[in-house]
């Protein structure tokens, strides 16, 4: 028969039961809702930088108390990563630390649906207008490898292989094994009564880190769907005038403002 364990069992334990995924995220998070607490002063602030200052310890210790209570134990559930064939199952696959997040945006542009096809399908096009996508590497005719700029300042990377596809109309794809953060999606050129095509864009990802990961990569604007809704703004300008309109510090619900960058 298991014996239970005591308050101070729980408490003074200190061995490892968290997996390498959740220190870092739990790292991440830390810092994040530290500074953001300091920044925001007050009580609330106050509470943010306690409940920060606990996952930075977390992260850095590799212990959490809670799973100790309900005897959890993540640490062995993750296996050391490599983007090669056969590799392990994305550690941010893990029940424990992740969370399926949909996206779904669209925008129309004033350009044909052929124009609009050739240029995404040049994946390595999509850094250009994509500004969270360090580098896309096209590696064959359906697979390529992307890096991509994390919640600060760290980088996540997977491969991609194209699963569907009708040219000039849909683009189809999803990550393989051993991606950092596993997505799957489609893109698709829509013509309209006009002569615009509405280009729509459907994603799924796993959030490192479940719902928290997602509510501070969100209150950073690194979040998926903030990002998916500047991307396609910033192509409809590209592909329309040859310039770039900003969006950045607006919510999805707005319309972007007339703010320009060359291209």
């Amino acid at each position: 028969m298991k014996q239970e364990k005591s308050i101070t069992d729980i408490l003074t334990n200190m061995n490892t039961n968290v997996s390498p995924t959740e220190r870092v995220v739990s790292g991440v998070a830390g810092g994040a809702l530290i500074a953001y607490g300091i920044k925001q002063g007050g009580t609330v602030g106050a509470l943010l930088s306690v409940l920060g200052g606990g996952l930075a310890l977390r992260g850095a210790t590799g212990h959490c108390q809670v799973y100790d209570a309900m005897d959890v134990n993540t640490a062995d559930a993750t296996q050391p990563r490599r983007l090669t064939a056969g590799s392990k199952k994305s550690p941010f696959s893990n029940s424990a630390t992740s969370s399926k997040i949909h996206v779904k945006k669209s925008v129309t542009i004033n350009k044909s649906p052929a124009d609009l096809y050739q240029f995404w399908r040049n994946f390595e096009n999509l850094p250009k207008f994509m500004t969270h996508l360090e580098a896309v590497t096209v590696t064959g005719e359906k697979t390529s490898f992307w890096k991509a700029k994390a919640p600060m300042g760290t980088t996540v990377e997977w491969n991609a292989e194209i699963t569907s596809e009708q040219e000039n109309e849909r683009i189809g794809w999803k990550s393989t094994e051993g991606a950092d953060i596993a997505n799957t999606g489609v893109v698709e050129f829509r013509p309209t009564s006009t002569r615009g095509t509405e280009v729509r864009v459907v994603l799924t990802y796993e959030s490192p880190g479940g719902k928290l990961g997602s509510l501070v990569a969100k209150l950073f604007g690194e979040e998926p769907s903030q990002q998916v809704y500047g991307d396609l703004y910033r192509f409809k300008s590209m592909m329309e005038s040859g310039e770039i309109i900003t969006v950045e510090g607006q919510s999805s619900g707005r319309e972007p403002q007339a703010k320009k960058a060359s291209a």
